[in-house]
């Protein structure tokens, strides 16, 4: 009798199908198109680094005819549409998603490795990101009342025009849903330029969007390389901002890029995550959400809590723990339902992850459980612990993003709050103690975007999220995705007759 796996892979095979007749192009104007490219490049699975089907790698002039057909889509109405028919549209392209939520989850955990019990929730997730921001879409444009003496001042909101989405290979359907939705909502047309390394959801997106009544141009794809359709896309005149997630480095680079012409930039990028577990701790739940903020999504994730500062008094007993607990997550093909971690992205990634084996203990760290990889075939890696860290080793400074988790000591909460900030990120910050105030001033003190005390990371679609230092610019969600995608215009008329300095009168 088949199992689970073996139906999903039956599916992934019919599903990757048509991926596989030809190569790849790029969704402009409402249509795929191959586009201008003479090139191509492959794209594999992480499960048995086998070809999954070429791409066709977008130049300028494909980049140019993307941003010609946002700009023109702008102009043509849908700046100019009312918020509630923007709202209708992007209920159905919801409706879309959830209609072929399996097919979105299977292409997705073939084509990024991540396991399917995450994808699926991923796709979910994704139709929630466009009936939320699309329940927004009517009030995108609402301002303040700010009345003076003689004067009245309102405030209103207006879309930027054609904007550019770079999205990355960790949940790019999801993620993809976050940056485009509220470009939507708020009147702005699209570009979006996915990983190379992930893609192809991002055309199962357009194809959904279009079938559900889009129009022509608002939502465009272009597949490439960061290096030649990644900056064309961010040094485009046309395109007015540039939201993108990453790491830190191309973020910099994109913040060159995109100066010539003034572009607005939101940069959603990397993290070094402390999660500071004191002796006060309930030590089961401290314990459940330190393995999973750093061991689900195969630890590919900004968020994750990558850095775990464990207060002396406790530090073996929980450490120990947690090293159990990493010795047994199943790691495994990603359409097995029961499988925790499933192969990292790509052969480039999984050679970096390896790297930091050698590196921690040539540092002086010791690996408490895991440290190699997993099969000899594909891109699986072992889930490891690293004990005995300090946060002077490379292993503590640098961002990993894999299934590694280094275990760092404190004394008391000022030392906790030092390790936590010596970091170039500032993204996210986890705090397990059961002394509220103790919560609070550290909450208060970290460098980070955002903080979660006595919780994993718990996406509140109304508020914000982002990061400080090396870990970006700008806030996602709610009102806050609307203050990037949209300009604010203050108007002021005057009460009636009060009187205006006079020049020039004798």
């Amino acid at each position: 009798m088949p199992t689970e796996l073996d139906k999903r892979i039956r599916k992934s095979k019919k599903f990757l199908k048509p991926f596989a007749k030809a190569p790849l192009g790029h969704f402009i104007k409402g249509r795929r198109v191959k586009g201008n490219s003479m090139t191509t490049f492959e794209n594999i699975t992480p499960v048995d680094n086998s070809k999954l089907g070429d791409i066709w790698s977008g130049t300028v002039k494909d980049i140019d005819v993307a941003a010609q057909a946002a700009n023109d889509a702008f102009l043509a109405g849908w700046r100019d549409m009312p918020g509630a028919e923007r709202r209708d549209l992007m209920h159905a392209i919801a409706d879309g998603i959830e209609a072929r939520a399996e097919e979105i989850a299977i292409v997705e955990s073939m084509d990024t490795g991540q396991p399917i019990r995450f994808m699926q929730k991923a796709a979910i997730r994704g139709a929630a990101n466009f009936r939320f921001f699309g329940d927004k879409a009517v009030e995108a444009g609402k301002g303040l009342s700010l009345p003076a003496e003689h004067h009245h001042n309102f405030t209103t909101r207006h879309p930027l025009g054609a904007v550019g989405v770079i999205t990355p290979w960790n949940t790019p359907f999801m993620l993809s849903t976050w940056k485009i939705a509220p470009a939507l909502a708020s009147g702005c047309t699209v570009v979006q330029k996915p990983a190379e390394f992930s893609p192809y959801t991002a055309m199962l997106l357009a194809e959904i969007a279009y079938a559900a009544g889009l129009p022509k141009g608002v939502l465009n794809v272009v597949n490439g390389l960061g290096e030649t359709a990644g900056k064309a896309l961010t040094e485009h005149p046309l395109i007015k901002a540039i939201a993108f997630v990453g790491e830190s480095f191309t973020g910099s680079l994109i913040q060159k890029q995109a100066a010539p012409t003034l572009k607005r930039l939101h940069l959603e990028l990397g993290g070094k995550n402390p999660c500071v577990v004191f002796d006060d701790a309930d030590m089961d739940r401290a314990l459940d959400a330190a393995v999973f903020m750093q061991f689900s999504l195969n630890g590919e994730r900004c968020t994750s809590s990558t850095r775990l500062l464990v207060q002396e008094t406790v530090y073996d007993e929980f450490t120990a723990k947690v090293a159990d607990r990493v010795a047994n997550i199943k790691v495994g093909h990603p359409l097995d339902p029961t499988t925790e971690i499933g192969p990292l992205i790509h052969p480039t990634h999984f050679d970096k992850v390896m790297s930091y084996f050698d590196i921690a203990t040539e540092d002086g760290a010791e690996i408490a459980t895991g440290g190699g990889r997993e099969g000899d075939e594909g891109c699986y890696v072992k889930p490891t612990l690293f004990t005995g860290a300090n946060n002077d080793m490379r292993i503590a400074r640098e961002e990993i993003f894999g299934p590694v988790l280094t275990a760092i000591p404190f004394k008391d909460e000022a030392e906790a709050l030092s390790i936590a900030n010596d970091t170039d990120y500032g993204l996210t910050a986890y705090i397990w103690t059961q002394d509220s105030a103790k919560g609070m001033r550290m909450a208060r003190g970290v460098e980070a975007g955002m903080v979660w005390i006595n919780s994993e990371n718990n996406r509140h679609l109304p508020a914000p999220f982002g990061g400080m230092k090396a870990s970006g610019i700008g806030r996602d969600g709610g009102d806050w995705s609307f203050d990037f995608y949209m300009e604010t215009k203050n108007t002021c008329v005057a009460y009636g007759t009060h009187s205006i300095p006079q020049l020039g009168v004798k």
